[in-house]
């Protein structure tokens, strides 16, 4: 299932999530320019493994206390397009509602919280394995906080889906059903990576550290959401 849209307008243009938006972009072509350049010139290592090195989240230097600063800048840092893509269709489609909820501010300090809870998580479940070594990059992790307030503020939202089962058609799905099925597929997976040691190239803890800490924040707005205009 791929969201297209949801049928939720928002009362006040949702400034942070497009500031987030636009960093993501930014820092990805700027890192893919310089690999560019750096691969046909010559030089190694190519830079994106540097920025990797040196700005993506390594469990093992957090767990003592090395380059934390890299639980924000590994937010802003992704793997390839379709990693980059996939970040902002969901923050695009689900951060403005989420955003005028919180207010502006609020939603900032939110999005960065959900991610570094989301980081911690991923570390925690993580501990015993080789996998403490290998650098963690992406927005998703905050992303996912963003999706478990959506779920909390707007179950019943109405998202419009493209949907993939035998052929290709369009359909409107309440968020609780879509939101909990992608949780339920990030739990399922998470289960399998944890207990049958199967690797993975996705974080699926940090993805349920965040929807779970984005619950629990959406519970303290949801009484206090703002009218629609």
């Amino acid at each position: 299932m791929i969201p297209i849209r949801d049928e939720n307008p928002t009362g006040s243009p949702p400034h942070i999530t497009r500031f987030i938006i636009g960093v993501n972009v930014i820092v990805f072509f700027v890192i893919w320019l310089s690999d560019y350049v750096a691969l046909w010139s010559g030089f190694e290592p190519p830079s994106l493994e540097v920025a990797v090195q040196k700005y993506g989240m390594i469990p093992f230097n957090i767990m003592n206390g090395k380059q934390l600063y890299t639980l924000f800048t590994s937010m802003f840092m992704h793997g390839g397009i379709i990693h980059l893509g996939g970040n902002i269709l969901y923050l695009h489609i689900f951060g403005d509602n989420v955003e005028y909820a919180f207010g502006h501010g609020k939603f900032a300090f939110f999005y960065f919280l959900c991610g570094i809870v989301a980081s911690i998580t991923h570390i925690l479940s993580i501990t015993t394995t080789a996998d403490l070594l290998i650098p963690t990059v992406g927005a998703s992790g905050a992303i996912s906080g963003v999706l478990g307030a959506y779920i909390i503020l707007y179950p019943r939202a109405r998202i419009l889906t493209l949907v993939l089962i035998r052929f290709l058609y369009i359909t409107r799905i309440p968020a609780v059903f879509f939101l909990g099925f992608w949780f339920i597929f990030q739990l399922l997976e998470g289960v399998l990576t944890l207990g049958l040691g199967v690797p993975s190239g996705v974080a699926y803890w940090a993805h349920i550290g965040g929807f779970i800490a984005g619950m629990v924040l959406g519970l303290t707005v949801r009484g206090r959401r703002k009218p629609r205009i």
